[in-house]
Order: C-alpha cells, then structure tokens, then sequence
C-alpha cells in the first residue's frame, strides 16, 4: 500500500525521494508529496493522483532542500485529495510527518488536541501524529523525545517519520507494524518502507523490528527502543540484485510472503471498517446500497487458487447475507449458457487481473446483464478497467508463482464483500456486525500467533517429505482449504495429493488409505468437530499417519492419535467464519518444507507461470 522515503546526504534531495517514490508504485496509492527544509524552513509539494501529477507540481514550483521526505499514500482516512495528501503538518508548520498504518485511537486524540486549541486541516489519522508531537516539543525537548512521548499515546500499527525545521539534518522514524528498513551508504542515509526505494544508493541495510525507533543524522543513525533502551544495530549487506534484494533475508520469495500474511491481511481491512458501528465502507464497488439490495443471486469466476478463495466466499455469502452463490471456473463458465442476468452479482477472483479465462467469464456475464465486481491485487489490472468496482486486497507484490498472501487477502476481501451484502439487505443487525468486525481486526495478530504455531512444521515435512501421495480433508467451510492444501502440495513439490470434504472420504477415497497415504485433516473446534474426530479414527483405522490441525486446545484429538507416526499443530482461537485464513498458512509451511527438502525450484515451479494470460 503506501510508500515511504526520507534521505539525509549529499546530493540533491528532491531526486532522491521522487526516484524512491518510483520504485515503490507497485504497492498501489492515491496521492504523493514530498517535504523538504532548506535554511530553516519546510517546503512542501502534493497532490492527488500519481507521481506524475507531484512531479508536474515542483516543476511548477521548484524546490530544494538538504534533507526531507516522501511518502505514496492510498486512503485510509479521508478522501485521495491534495489536502490529505502526506507529508502532514502541525499548527506552526515547522514539523511533518508521514505514516503507514493506522492510528486506531485517533479520534480521542484529536478531540483532545482541538480541546487544547489545536487546529486540524485534513480528514486524516495521520495528522495526529504531527500534533501530538508539536504538544511534546516544549523548551529543550528533542524531536526524538517529543516523538517517543507521542508514542505512548498512541494505539494502532503504524510506521512514522519526521523531520523538524527546528532539528536541523535529523530524521526519526518508529514501527509498530508496517515495515520500516534504514538504508546506511557512503555519507548518506535513508529510510524506507521497502529495500528498492533505497537499492540504488545502497546495500547496507537495517530493518527496523516492532517497538523501534531510529535516529538519523548526518553523524549516522541511532537505534533504540520506544522505552529508551539503547539498540545496538548491524547494517546487513544486500549483495543480490534488486528482485533478489525483496526476499528481506528469506531462502525463498514464496517463505517471504508466506510470513507477510498478517501485513497483507492489516492492509486489505484497513479503512474500510467501522468497530464502533460495525459497517463496511467498500466505496470502490462502485454498488450503491440500494443495488446491492436488488441483487438476487451472485455468481463467482475464478480459477485456481482464486477458485478455492471463491468457495470460501459462497460460505460467507450464503451465511451472511443469505443470498444463493454459485463459484464457476472462469475456463468453464462461458462454454455452455450460464442462467445470469442483471439481478446477478458476478464476483471475479484474479490476483493478477490479468487471467485470460476470468477475463472471459467476466464479459460473459456483463454481456448478459450482470453487475461485475473483481476482487484483484493489482492497480489498473484488466479486471480493474473492466468490472464496474474493484476490492483491492493489497497484498503488495507476490512473486512466488505459487499464490500465498494473495489467496488469504482474497479470503478477507470475500468476508468484506458479505459484510457489505449483508449490510444492504440488513441480514445482520449492527451489534452482530460489530464481532464480525472485531473478529478481522484481532485477525493479524491472531495469524502471527498462527505463525508462531506452526514452527514445528519444518520437523513434520522431514518425516513426510519423501511420500508420494497425500489426501487433504476438511469440512464444511475448510473443505475449499483442504482443496487449497492438496494445490499448494501438487505445485510446488510435484507429489499427487487431493483435496475432498471429509464427509465423502466414505464415498470412494477411503479406498485409497493405507499406511502410504498420510491424511491431513482440518479439525477445528466448531460444529462439526466430532465429525473429523470421526473421519480421523476412519482414516487410522486402516493405518495412515495423521496431520492434524486443530485450534484452542488439543483436549479430544491427541488422545486419537499415535505420538509416534502423528502429528499435530494447534492453532489460536479464531471465529468459525476465519478459521480458512489460520488454516491456510500451515498448509503453506507444509508444501513449501517439503518442497525445499525435495529440492524444487520453490519460486518458480515447473510448467507454471503467475500470470495465465492466454486460454
């Protein structure tokens, strides 16, 4: 989502960030603006739209300076205006600041700011920041100091920088969250929410952990915590190329992004939910309230990855808002004469928007009249410019070609959608929308604690590696994860494996089972756990090891199971309606270990591309 660049050095300043601000478009934004100071005093340029238009305004207006900063931002609070534009100021304008992320208490803060007579300009959380700071900078204050005291009354994720004009040739930056990465060259110094806003300057990198700040000035840069505690930091040298410098120190893109998830899902539900009243805010549907009302039956496209995302979502649209879902393949749907017509809902599933079979299954069901929303990861993708309204998961880029942040920002994304639907034909009253909200606002923190879980799957992968079939069993809504499951295996470690709802495990893939076959069986503790318990005891009575994935508590499941041939991995607890997105990351250790323990190209697997752009 949003970008974020500061330099400290000796060369022209304004190249720098808008050069930074370039590499760092693939993460999609709205507006962008750079701040600069020269002799003491801020210059700022902004505006709307993309770079180009920011560029066109310091032609306009040129400016230097000696040191400043950048920022890319796609709204979150307040509308893609010039005025909400970063970077934001306070009420002397000798302070700025940019940010990504979310100050989630930024109302109590603002209204007692403006109870102290400060003034407020923009629509934004951001703006916060600058106040709060400009309170904490009294008489012999640092601008580090006044920034650490502002942290305290802060709540949310957020990465920040500032510069002052009262603090010459100083930067501060904190993360709590988003990603934040210092940039230490030959005389010269960054910041930055991404390696290839900096790579072209430097290769000696710092990636800033939680709780962390730094100070930057023409002297080097300063670590420490956000108590005060001193950190002694290592620069760490980037000596790949620039696609390979994005891997952060992981072996694989594919482990990289698998561990980006909680970000990934943070961004794809930031701005667009209400805690205090529980609604949905999907502006970009381009779908009034009314319209969605009118919809009486909603079709998804999709293909893949995207297919089994689509299943997921038939549960949540079903349960939610209680309207009829069919989930087509997009290579399938427009061969025969699908029933849709203007009181359909077409859903289109794409990471890249550019599927070729989607595409086609979209213009398909316009033709006959339907609405067409595309649930996409990339800005101005085809199906963007083709359906009437987009949900942009904002995943960032995804490289590995095997899809990992991308399938479960879908899987949040869909639960949005059913959020909305619901909310149109109220199908939920607000205080039942309120947990749901709160539901997939603990989610991120519930998916590092799922991360944490899984840390035993590597040991499980070292036993099961060398098998040449697996079946996958899930029920209910984990049955498309179970699907899920069985792909990620196929793609990336070439072993046969297959996805089936547990309750048909009876009806002909029992067959199967034997002490070759291990079962992965999706157990969580809702309605139909004593059902898998069954499925389980099925599947070892004729001899198969057991993977099991289950949440809460082990209580009933590991007494089934054999300590020495089974495993289990217990997972948080987590909304019924949430547990496809806990459950998919384990699944994802599983395939990608394996993979890597039978020595496949994990990235770039054999016979597949990212994007499917021809039939």
């Amino acid at each position: 989502m949003c970008g974020i660049i500061g330099y400290i050095g000796p060369k022209p300043v304004v190249p720098v960030l808008i050069e930074g601000l370039r590499r760092l478009e693939y993460r999609g934004y709205d507006s962008a603006g750079i701040a600069v100071v020269r002799d003491g005093r801020i210059e700022i340029r902004r505006s709307a739209g993309k770079l180009s238009r920011l560029e066109d305004a310091i032609s306009a207006e040129p400016i230097d300076g000696t040191f400043g900063l950048g920022h890319t931002r796609w709204a979150t609070h307040g509308r893609p205006t010039e005025e909400n534009a970063h970077p934001h100021r306070d009420c002397t304008g000798r302070l700025v600041v940019v940010h990504n992320g979310i100050i989630e208490n930024y109302l109590e803060l603002k209204q007692e700011l403006q109870r102290d007579g400060h003034v407020f300009v923009t629509e934004t959380d951001t703006e916060v920041v600058a106040h709060l700071v400009e309170r904490e900078m009294q008489p012999g204050v640092s601008l580090e100091d006044a920034v650490r005291g502002s942290l305290k009354r802060m709540r949310g994720m957020y990465a920040l920088v500032l510069l002052s004009a009262d603090a010459p040739n100083t930067l501060v930056a904190a993360r709590n969250g988003p990603p934040l990465v210092v940039g230490v060259g030959s005389g010269e110094y960054f910041v930055a929410s991404d390696i290839p806003a900096i790579l072209a300057h430097t290769r000696d990198v710092v990636f800033l952990a939680d709780e962390e700040m730094v100070v930057v000035t023409p002297a080097g840069v300063v670590f420490s915590r956000f108590d005060g505690t001193p950190l002694d930091r290592t620069p760490h040298r980037v000596l790949w190329d620039p696609i390979q410098a994005e891997k952060a120190g992981y072996k694989h893109f594919m482990l990289k992004e698998i561990y980006e998830q909680p970000a990934a899902v943070r961004d794809t539900i930031l701005g667009r939910v209400s805690p205090e009243s529980g609604r949905v805010f999907l502006n970009e549907i381009n779908l009034t309230e009314e319209e969605l009302a009118r919809v009486e039956k909603v079709t998804v496209l999709a293909c893949g990855t995207s297919w089994h995302a689509g299943l997921v979502g038939k549960f949540l649209i079903e349960e939610l808002a209680h309207l009829p879902v069919e989930v087509d393949y997009g290579s399938e749907f427009r061969y025969r004469n699908p029933v849709i017509d203007e009181r359909s809902l077409a859903v289109v599933i794409t990471q890249s928007g550019e599927t070729a079979d989607t595409l086609a299954a979209l213009r398909e069901a316009r033709r006959k009249g339907a609405r067409g929303v595309a649930v996409c990861n990339v800005v101005g993708s085809m199906a963007t410019r083709e359906a009437e309204g987009t949900i942009y998961t904002h995943a960032g880029p995804e490289i590995g070609v095997a899809s990992t942040k991308a399938f479960t920002s879908q899987l949040v994304a869909l639960y949005l959608l059913a959020l909305t639907l619901a909310q149109a034909r109220k199908t939920l009253s607000p205080k039942e929308a309120r947990v749901h909200v709160e539901g997939l606002l603990r989610l991120p923190q519930i998916l590092e604690w799922t991360l944490k879980a899984s840390a035993g799957i590597e040991d499980i992968a070292k036993s099961f590696h060398q098998h040449r079939d697996f079946l996958y069993l899930g029920r209910g809504i984990n049955y498309p994860i179970a699907l899920e499951g069985a792909l990620k295996l196929k793609e990336i470690s070439y072993i046969h494996a297959e996805g089936y709802p547990a309750g048909e495990m009876k009806h002909g893939p029992i067959a199967l089972i034997d002490e070759n076959l291990p079962v992965v069986a999706l157990a969580p503790r809702d309605h139909v756990f004593e059902k898998m318990l069954g499925n389980i005891q099925e599947a070892k009575a004729r001899g198969a090891s057991v993977i099991a994935v289950t949440t809460g508590s082990d209580e009933g499941i590991r007494e089934l199971l054999n300590p020495s041939t089974d495993y289990l991995v217990t997972l948080p607890t987590v909304h019924r309606l949430l547990t496809p997105v806990a459950f998919t990351l384990p699944l994802q250790l599983l395939a990608y270990h394996i993979a890597v323990r039978r020595g496949a190209d994990v990235d770039q697997p054999r016979n597949l591309a990212k994007s499917v752009t021809v039939e």
